[in-house]
């Protein structure tokens, strides 16, 4: 289980960044970072994990939790995306790096340090540590992840009412067979990413 000891280490104030998303041929990637005011109180701590290993509703009830506990002060956080089109233009890992900024940038105030997920460092405004896994060593970064995970597949599932017959809100635009399927069968959407194959493709036939 992740816990508080990589930002008791860095001091000041630590924010924790991750995103959700790297992987679907379809919709933003999306980024959170949040930065507690001090040690996390237990009862929260003992919700947060690596999102990957939560199931839905424990994601959507630490996601309650933490929205809260931004509202009293215990807190903050910023959500930051970039969508399929950015994507396309940029590429992926370019693109998460912009939604990781947008969200520390959403921050009240800029952060002393930021523990990022992963071994690629970002451009932020503050000095960038890289955590490989961090997700499952660092409250902050698990907070991050459960944030970022939770809103884009909120957001796929309003652009699943939109572009009906691909399954968004099931597959959050991962490269599933049924994803796989409705793409050979009705060719990309605007929210499909170009630059990746399967999508690049079939928006040649």
């Amino acid at each position: 289980m992740p816990d508080y000891a990589l930002e008791r280490a860095a001091g000041g104030r630590v924010a924790g960044v991750d995103e959700a998303g790297r992987g679907p041929l379809a919709g933003p990637v999306v980024a959170a970072a949040v930065l507690f005011h001090g040690e996390p109180p237990e009862t929260l701590a003992m919700l947060l994990d690596d999102s990957k290993k939560l199931d839905p509703a424990r994601r959507e009830a630490a996601c309650t939790v933490l929205r809260a506990a931004a509202r009293a002060g215990v807190l903050e956080f910023g959500i930051g995306a970039a969508s399929a089109a950015e994507i396309g233009r940029i590429n992926i890992l370019r693109a998460t790096h912009l939604a990781m900024l947008r969200a520390v940038t959403r921050l009240a105030t800029v952060p002393d340090v930021a523990l990022v997920d992963g071994n690629q460092p970002p451009r932020l405004p503050c000095e960038v540590r890289c955590v490989v896994k961090g997700d499952s060593l660092s409250l902050s970064i698990a907070a991050a992840s459960i944030l970022a995970k939770v809103t884009r597949d909120r957001a796929m599932a309003r652009l699943d009412g939109r572009w009906p017959g691909y399954g968004f809100a099931r597959h959050a635009g991962y490269p599933t067979a049924a994803h796989r399927a409705a793409l050979l069968k009705l060719g990309p959407c605007p929210h499909h990413r170009r630059g990746f194959a399967p999508v690049d493709q079939l928006a040649l036939l």
